[in-house]
């Protein structure tokens, strides 16, 4: 016998508005292709990798076709110290000589890739974990000689990743690149995402990040920058005013809108459901980047 249950409860009555709400976006993105960077803390603090992996979900379930890029800059950093190797940058980039290679390759395909292939597929059996490398998805060249062996990308192969989508998987991807000449290379994961956004003709490109987003001036927390066009994105690189951890991002976003990815965003993967909030709610989120970026009216 059923009974009756009461009057629903106010929170109930939150939650089925905030699913109305999603409505008219779950409509857009449905069988949207995203790629998404992930890295920074959202990636090393369990609670926040947690959240990431949920959105990641939810979007599948959804019916978008994931691709999550991944970096692992903080845990390469921590295991290069416990081998004493030097750690440098030069514009953003790791300098990556052969030893150096090898921690890439051990904390990337090793450890970071088989822990976020593990948390998704706790869920059930939606990801299946590769690198650049595996199908000869991104091939690589040397970028610059006082970089070692940091690649650039020459080339991007998406059949094996557009197999893995077709048969109902999330890739996990790796930024290790197939080399011209034989050999492993480092691939920076904004340039790996945005190559592979470009390839994918992706409708999205996410780069979760530990900031809200782009600030006109990074020591002025109200100058978050919620949308730009491209052409300002391009003079903002010009003016030599970016971060060394943005020049990256920006470079990426401009090269992957170029070349017919729909839009990019900036966001703060150590918001809880950041992603979710920029996608499926009339508010969004973080900095958004597109060829002729419009900003949405006020109510």
């Amino acid at each position: 016998m059923a009974i009756r249950r009461g009057q629903p409860s106010r929170a109930s009555q939150e939650q089925a508005e905030v699913l109305i709400e999603a409505l008219p976006w779950i409509n857009a993105w449905s069988g949207s292709t995203f790629v998404v960077k992930y890295g920074g803390s959202a990636m090393e603090r369990p609670e926040l990798r947690a959240k990431v992996i949920e959105d990641v979900l939810m979007l599948k379930l959804m019916g978008v076709r994931v691709v999550l890029v991944h970096g692992g800059g903080k845990a390469i950093s921590a295991l290069s110290d416990q081998l004493d190797l030097s750690v440098q940058f030069k514009d953003g980039l790791r300098v990556t000589d052969d030893a150096t290679m090898d921690v890439v390759q051990m904390v990337l395909v090793g450890k970071v890739n088989a822990q976020l292939v593990g948390a998704i597929n706790s869920y059930g059996n939606y990801a299946l974990g590769i690198t650049g490398a595996d199908g000869r998805t991104l091939m690589a060249a040397q970028q610059d000689p006082s970089l070692g062996r940091v690649g650039k990308v020459t080339e991007v192969n998406v059949d094996l990743i557009d197999k893995i989508l077709e048969d109902g998987y999330i890739p996990v991807l790796a930024g290790v690149g197939f080399g011209e000449d034989g050999g492993s290379y480092n691939v920076n994961a904004d340039l790996a995402a945005s190559r592979v956004a470009a390839a994918l003709k992706a409708d999205k490109l996410f780069f979760l990040t530990d900031v809200d987003g782009l600030y006109a001036d990074f020591d002025d927390r109200d100058s978050l920058i919620a949308g730009m066009s491209v052409a300002e994105a391009r003079k903002l690189v010009d003016a030599g005013t970016l971060t060394h951890g943005m020049i990256p991002k920006i470079e990426s976003a401009i090269d992957a809108i170029d070349a017919g990815v729909g839009q990019v965003t900036i966001l703060n993967g150590t918001v809880p459901h950041s992603m979710i909030i920029e996608t499926f709610t009339d508010a969004g989120i973080g900095t958004e980047i597109s060829e002729h970026y419009e900003a949405p009216e006020e109510d």
